[in-house]
Formats: C-alpha cells, structure tokens, sequence
C-alpha cells in the first residue's frame, strides 16, 4: 500500500485526495497568485561573435526559445510550434554564432509518467527560415549539451531508457521488491554529429557521469564520475578523462580518497581543460548537494597528478569557472551574500591571483551550472539571468573589463514590482566568525509599528542565501508580503567566506550554526522594531532539520514550519538514498560512530519542543524521507503540540507540481498567520 493511501485514517496527515487548504484570509490568495505572473527565464546565451542573444522564456508552464540582438532588441522566436504546445530549453549558440542547438519535446513520447515529454537534440539556423533539423530520437533523460570547438559535434549527458529527471532531488522510484538489485539508471556522456544521425555514448555504464567537457580539439574529454547508484555517490567521485570517442580507455585524473592535501575526501565540479589542453581546472570542496557547487579552484596536469590549490585560504567561495586564456580563469563566486565575478591569473605553479569585475546582491546564472555565464568567443562579455528581491528576473549583459556595469537588455517582468519591503545586508560576529545574513523587510513597512520576525534557514548546509525573486515556491518574499520580517542567515557551514567557514559546522550540526542563528536574530532586535514574542522559524531540508532541531534547542519560536526535514540523524541514515554525503560531515558512518549523529537529533530533545509546528514533505523524497517527518510529528503530538503533517503524493525533495508548491506556502502562510498574528 503505498504511502499516500496509508495516509488516509491518520490524524493530522492529509491524504493524496484530500481538499487543497484554504487561505487563511484573501491577503494570502492574493500573495500567492502574484508570484505565479513571473515570466521565469530558463537559459540564456551569448554568441561567440558577442551579437546576439538567445534565450528561453516560460510562459505559462511552456518555454519557448527566442534569438534576439545582444541588446535585447529584434527578439523573435525560431520555431513554428504554435505558443504552449512544446517545451523547449536549453539554448546554445555553436561556434559559428549561426546555428543554435537546444533541446524540445515537440515529437517525442514520455519516458515517465511525472516527466512529461521525451526531449530531443535540434538545431536551427538562425539565418534562414527554415525549421529546425531534430537531430535526434532518443528514448531518455538528456541535458548539458556542448559543442566541440569545430562546430561539428554536439557533446550532452544521457540516461537511455530512463523514467525520472538524473537528480537525487527528483522523486525517487518506489522501493518496491526486491530492494537493491534493479537495474541502475546511468548517466552517460553522448554525442551526435551536428550534421545528425545516430548518437554515440563515449562513456561506459560502469560510471554515472555529472559533468563533462571537451578539451579544446574536441579529441577528449574531462568528466566526474562514480559508480552508480548515481544520486548517492557523487560524494565519492572521481575525475577522468578519456579519448571522445566510444569505447576509449578512460584514465583516472584525480581520486580525492587518495590524494594528500585540502581536496582529501572531498567534492569536485566544473572540470575545464586549459586552452592548450595541460591542464584541467575545477572546484573542489566541501559540497553537501551536488550541483550547488563551492570550493577552492584547482588545477591539475591532463594526464593526472596531484592536484594543486591555488586559493589556499581565500575568504570567497568560487562555484563555477571557465578559462578565457592561458593562464586566465573567470570565476563566479559568492562573497558574503553577493554574486561576484573575477578574473584569475593561474600560473602554472603557485598561488592565483584575482581581480573583481563586478559584483551584485542578486542572483546570477545561464541555467546550465550553479552561478554559470555565457562568455563570447574573447571572454570580453558574458551574459546572464539576474535577480534580486527588488527586481524580478531578466536576461542581463555585463562588460568584462570594468568599463560598463551589468545592464538587464530584457522587460519580460518590468510591469512587476515587489509585494514586500526592502532588503538590507546584516552583518555579525559571532565566537570568532563574521556571519552575513539578509533581512527582508514587511510590506508597507512603518517604523514605528513592531512586526513579528520570521527566521528562514536554507537548505545545505553548503549553499548561502544570495537575493533572487522569489518563484512560485516558499520562500522569504511572500512572508515579507504578509507582513513580517524575514531574516534569512548564512551561519557557518555556508557558502561566502571561504572553506575554513563552510566546514566549521562538521560534527556540530545544529549547535554553532544555531548560536550564529540566534545571535543574528539578538543583533537584529537591538537596531530594527522586531518583536521578541512573535518570532518564527522556517526552512526546507537541511534548514528542515535546523527547525526540527531549533524548537528542541530555545523556546524563543512561537511557529514553526518545517520542510522535508530531518529529525533522527541515526534512523535517517538507513532510509535515505545519498548517505555518502554524511561520513564527510560526521567524521564516520552511524555504526561507528553512533554518538556523533545522536547529538544532532531533534528526537532526543523531543519533550523540552512547545513551538506550535507544521511539517511538510514528498512523497519519495530521495534526500529526506517522509518517515523523517512522521517521526517528528508523531512525537510532537504524543506531547501535545499543536502540529499537522502534510505529505505530497509523488513528490520528491524538489517539488514538481506547481498545484502542490502553492499548497505549501499557502498553508505555511496561514500557520504563521494562526500563532504570530499581532494582538489587535
């Protein structure tokens, strides 16, 4: 019986069927409908001639791709399909700044029943008028395309046969039958002539690849790899690299269990060869999601070798990086709680150094890696998606040498203005740690009114809150809208300040990250007209578990509401899919080292919880089970807290339902509402 059906008879837990919630007042329906008017913009690229622009636009749940001139103007699409039928993504340009590949769904079956359409490989000259040439008919999941130098292949990573997104974050299958022994879905990296015909895998099915890139001839590639399972072992992956071509010998380059030095046991991503093809640069560090990526830059010989650090002991976290000359990085990075990018001198021995080109408090990215840009062809411009909490997204263009700030070319959501109140960098110190956090504003903010805060944790704990518009999901703004205060912190463990920070919460879980918590809401209340008696604590996964284990620690949140968290690290790491990320953090698995998980459990501090509690979850979270959440609310309610369960059929750790995003933040809306509503 599944999950949802069992559901039914159970107090507090609403069933698959069970009626949507209503809004507590008609202020939630309207702050819940306005974020769904956001045009989001899924991809952008910039041509290597630096003329022009691509990009994908969604417009009612369906993309569409539009070519335009690099100042935005003369935007038109390049397909025929009639607006809303297909979904197209993944737009970029080829060498020759004429053809585009991206990828549709326009004539293909689903792999999956929550999946929607197979996705395919076309192209499109953009000098013409002729439709795009479908390259491909695949039967599976397939995303990061890029081209060879010579225009003449398109490289990208495919699961053939697969049934679910290549993510642990997606809805895992059920764990039906004999558990462990099905076949595993592997993500492999293919290839297809520009020209088309049929694809090539170049990778074997011994590995589960995450990303890839071609070496500057085309003639190999670079890619971090594990054995499948592959939304587990990531955490113990290795970097190859091989010949381009099927069947090739693939050699290991760096195997970070074995090597001496900062990367030991750690992370790697964003493999890029050199330009001369010697060396291979990537970010290596302590990275608790795969793909939200942060470290130190490293480089390391083609052919293998020990790899170097070239940022020992910077205070800024690089995520994302690619070479514009021999000895030249751009680097995008998050610095305290901004988006910055640099550019790096690399020797070929010895410590990097950086300039800033520029910085921004908001969100950067071109949709295809954590804080990516779209360079032209002399590394002179990049373009890119921004957002903030004062601007709603929108493609942007920025100068890459000083001479011009980063200039938003686009107006899909111009009309649009923000609900909530303005935002304001805080910063503390805290036992020898300088912390950053946000603090978003209350709409209509009066300064002589006092407002209830809420206290919204991210997820992580290797990630860090950087302003963005918020989507149709929960989140800062919409609480801001309703009227409070939303302090979002970026405690140790996070992303901004360099390794030595985002490590310092290992084997602490929920103890030094909590104290900075705190001591930013204490800083807070001193200069800004916050009411102690009316505070709340939020987050979702491991800001999830930072609520669980929260309103086990202090009696100072009078709400809580807690997403896909966890509450018992002990039985958690038999439940969930991905416990290779825990022996990093934990210093060694829950069998040998029982205690360590023991401290950090919210359940072993159940009975001291009175925070009024409402917990949220997936169905098939992957990377937090919903028996996580079961456990907390079944103890919460054997104390007599006010609390309710909602767990979403289907659902994994990131929702995919658009219906059921919005139930969750108009429930979390009404259940602050319910308990820090000030007293007329």
């Amino acid at each position: 019986m599944s999950v949802a059906l069992a559901l039914a008879g159970i107090t507090g837990v609403h069933a698959a069927d069970a009626p949507a919630a209503k809004a507590a007042d008609p202020r939630i329906e309207a702050i819940v409908s306005s974020l769904e008017k956001v045009r989001s913009i899924d991809s952008v690229s910039l041509s290597p001639d630096g003329r022009k622009l691509a990009w994908t636009v969604k417009t009612k749940g369906k993309s569409a791709i539009e070519v335009a001139d690099v100042d935005g103007r003369n935007a038109h699409r390049i397909t025929t399909s009639a607006p809303g039928t297909c979904r197209e993504s993944s737009a970029l340009w080829a060498p020759d700044s004429r053809h585009l590949a991206f990828l549709s769904d326009c004539g293909g079956a689903a792999p999956g029943a929550d999946e929607g359409h197979q996705n395919d490989i076309y192209v499109a000259d953009t000098s013409g008028h002729d439709a795009p040439a479908r390259l491909s008919h695949l039967t599976g999941y397939v995303q990061a395309l890029s081209w060879t130098s010579d225009g003449h292949t398109l490289g990208f990573l495919y699961v053939p046969g697969a049934t679910r997104r290549a993510a642990a974050t997606a809805a895992a299958k059920p764990q039906l039958g004999e558990v462990g022994v099905d076949g595993m879905e592997v993500q492999r990296v293919a290839a297809i002539d520009a020209a088309g015909g049929e694809p090539r895998l170049l990778t074997d099915e011994a590995q589960h690849v995450y990303e890839f890139s071609f070496s500057p001839d085309g003639a190999r590639i670079a890619y971090v790899a594990a054995p499948p399972p592959g939304d587990n072992n990531w955490w113990v992956a290795k970097l190859y690299a091989q010949d381009a071509r099927p069947g090739a010998s693939a050699a290991v380059i760096v195997d970070p269990a074995t090597v001496q030095g900062s990367l030991r046991g750690l992370q790697m991503a964003v493999p890029r060869f050199s330009p001369d093809g010697q060396r291979i640069a990537f970010i290596g560090g302590l990275m608790s999601d795969q793909g939200a990526t942060g470290g130190d830059i490293y480089t390391v010989a083609a052919s293998g070798g020990e790899p170097v650090n070239v940022t020992p002991g910077t205070k800024v976290t690089p995520s994302w990086l690619a070479w514009a000359g021999a000895d030249r990085l751009i680097v995008s990075e998050v610095v305290g709680g901004e988006s910055r990018v640099s550019a790096y001198q690399v020797p070929a021995s010895g410590a990097a150094t950086s300039k800033s080109l520029f910085q921004m408090p908001a969100s950067i990215g071109d949709g295809r890696l954590a804080m990516s840009l779209s360079l032209d062809g002399t590394a002179t411009h990049a373009a890119f998606v921004s957002s903030s909490y004062a601007h709603a997204p929108e493609v942007t263009v920025a100068s890459l040498d000083g001479r011009s700030k980063p200039a938003s070319v686009t107006g899909f959501n111009a009309a649009l203005s923000p609900s909530w109140g303005k935002a304001e960098s805080i910063t503390w110190t805290h036992e020898g740690h300088d912390v950053q956090g946000w603090l978003l504003y209350p709409a209509n903010y009066d300064p002589k009114q006092r407002y209830g805060m809420i206290v919204s944790v991210h997820g992580g704990p290797a990630s860090a809150v950087i302003p963005r518009w918020p989507g149709s999901g929960y989140g800062a703004g919409p609480l801001a809208a309703l009227g409070y205060f939303v302090f979002m912190p970026n405690p140790r463990g996070s992303y901004g300040q360099g390794e030595a920070f985002v490590g310092a919460n290992r084997r602490d879980f929920g103890y030094g990250d909590l104290r900075d918590v705190l001591a930013g809401v204490d800083t807070i209340e001193k200069t800004h007209p916050v009411d102690d008696k009316r505070l709340g604590l939020t987050g979702w996964s491991y800001g999830g578990f930072m609520t669980m284990f929260g309103v086990t620690q202090t009696q100072r949140f009078r709400a809580a509401v807690a997403g896909a968290g966890i509450s018992n690290w002990q039985s958690y790491y038999g439940q969930n899919l991905i416990d290779q990320w825990m022996t990093p953090y934990f210093g060694a698995s829950v069998y040998d080292d029982p205690a360590v998980y023991a401290k950090s459990s919210a359940i072993n501090f159940i009975k001291q919880v009175k925070t009024p509690t409402l917990i949220v979850v997936g169905e098939r979270d992957a990377e937090t089970p919903a028996p996580q959440s079961f456990e907390f609310w079944h103890a919460l309610k054997a104390q007599g807290v006010p609390t309710s369960l909602v767990v979403y059929p289907g659902e994994g750790h990131g929702f995919a339902k658009d219906e059921n995003r919005r139930d969750v933040l108009s429930r979390a809306l009404g259940w602050f509402d319910r308990y820090l509503k000030a007293t007329p």
